[in-house]
């Protein structure tokens, strides 16, 4: 079931770049939320070996997530509604994320280079966010922090490998999706960012749900 569902939620994925690339905006905004809802279906039905708490809270951020991609099909008018969805499942996934035990001295080093990506990104936006510079600032604050809770939960040994490694390759994704449409929506609008942002995003969900399982 997971490798049919993963490669339907990969096949609509595509065709929302596709669809949104050549100009059709109605079925790209169909199209846009399906992978999630699927990706929530699959993870809502696992097992979960890794653990029921935390595929729950991966079925509610990605509920979030999805919400999140409706809000932002008028990104124009309901950025903010957006933002503070996808707020709430960075949220979500920084709890599931935290690993048993907490985390030692070395957790600090760990947040150093999220922290100065972050640091170094809003230094490059901050001139140019206008009204939208607080919650900017508490979003990638967000972000930052699930991408760390991420990389801790990767090294620790009460976490699955294949787990840990998914996690964090999907938050760093999902960090990396996230950069790139702050680049386009407030400093450097270009022409291939859709597909960027999306094509990122849709490849972070899917690693996050796949270490649902692992």
């Amino acid at each position: 079931m997971w490798e049919w569902g993963i490669a339907a939620a990969v096949a609509l994925g595509a065709m929302h770049v596709v669809a949104r690339h050549g100009g059709a905006r109605r079925s790209a905004g169909v199209l846009k939320p399906l992978p999630i809802v699927l990706l929530a279906v699959l993870v809502a039905s696992e097992p979960a070996p890794v653990g029921p708490g935390y595929r729950w809270l991966v079925v509610a951020a990605l509920a979030f997530s999805m919400a999140g991609d409706v809000w932002l099909l008028r990104p124009e008018r309901f950025f903010v509604p957006g933002l503070v969805s996808f707020l709430v499942a960075h949220v979500l996934y920084i709890a599931a994320f935290v690993p048993r035990g907490g985390w030692g001295a070395s957790g600090w080093l760990v947040l150093l280079p999220f922290a100065l990506s972050g640091v170094a990104m809003l230094a490059y936006l901050w001139p140019r966010l206008g009204s939208d510079r607080v919650p900017v600032v508490v979003y990638l604050s967000v972000i930052v922090v699930m991408g760390w809770q991420a990389a801790i939960r990767a090294g620790s040994t009460t976490t699955p490998a294949p787990s840990g490694a998914l996690a964090c390759a999907g938050a760093v994704l999902f960090m990396l999706s996230d950069g790139i449409l702050s680049v386009d929506r407030f400093a450097r609008p270009f022409g291939a960012a859709d597909a960027a942002v999306m094509a990122t995003y849709y490849a972070a969900q899917i690693l996050i749900a796949l270490s649902v399982r692992a």
